[in-house]
């Protein structure tokens, strides 16, 4: 008896076997800027797991046992990976390097493309539709904050101004009503807010936080589009010069 096949459903079958041999956007993603440090694992962009911990210890101690953990939990092998997000900054000298260093070894040993993913873009991103402009402020020590400023444009947040470094009264100063302010650096620019009225919102301290879980979210677009980098040219955000850098200059 000879079986006649339908030639749509024939194609179809077919495009549905082609997509089911594509290997899945597995992703794993690290923050490192701020004392919020944390990983996460999404596959085609969707979150599978994340570890966030807001604590004094240093992310040396504990970003590489959080990714083991992860894999371990989502029952992942690293090999299984296609891709690494990693968050460059600004922030913590110390938590960029220890993240780049990091996010460099696993790309380098796993032959992985790298999305590097700017903090202050992933912070302002934890907060989609916003009604208002959004900056994010993060403490950058020596009496200043790192700031930028974002619109939610329907689809994603758009960055209105260049990465700052700058005392609180001038990122404050630069700011008109109605916004709304998230992040670690809100505390030294309160006193400055003041004059914005009803018109400031302070974000809930838990969407304060950075994540990994966003940094990977922005990441899967970065590698999606075909824009992740080479390790080799990886390279954290600073804004500023370094302690060490300093001191070298005045030697």
């Amino acid at each position: 008896m000879r079986c006649v096949v339908n030639p749509k459903v024939a194609r179809r079958r077919a495009a549905r076997q082609r997509h089911a041999r594509l290997p899945r956007m597995r992703l794993l993603a690290l923050e490192t800027a701020t004392l919020a440090g944390g990983a996460a694992l999404l596959e085609d962009g969707r979150l599978v797991g994340e570890i966030r911990l807001n604590i004094a210890l240093t992310h040396s101690e504990r970003l590489m046992a959080m990714v083991d953990r992860l894999l371990q939990d989502c029952g992942w092998e690293a090999s299984s990976l296609r891709g690494l997000a990693v968050s460059i900054g600004p922030g913590s000298f110390t938590g960029l390097r220890v993240g780049a260093a990091t996010a460099k070894g696993l790309a380098l040993a796993l032959d992985l493309p790298v999305a590097p993913v700017p903090t202050l873009d992933a912070l302002a991103a934890t907060l989609p539709f916003a009604d208002a402009p959004v900056c994010p402020l993060l403490d950058a020590r020596k009496g200043e904050v790192y700031c930028s400023l974002y619109r939610w444009s329907g689809t994603a947040m758009v960055r209105e101004w260049d990465y700052l470094a700058v005392p609180p009264a001038e990122a404050a100063a630069r700011l008109a009503p109605p916004v709304i302010v998230l992040g670690d650096g809100v505390a030294a620019c309160r006193p400055h807010l003041v004059r914005l009225g009803a018109g400031l919102r302070e974000a809930p301290p838990v969407q304060s936080l950075p994540s990994a879980a966003m940094v990977g979210a922005l990441g899967h677009a970065i590698l999606s589009a075909g824009a992740g980098i080479a390790a080799e040219r990886l390279a954290p955000l600073y804004l500023r010069p370094s302690e060490a850098e300093l001191r070298a200059r005045h030697a």
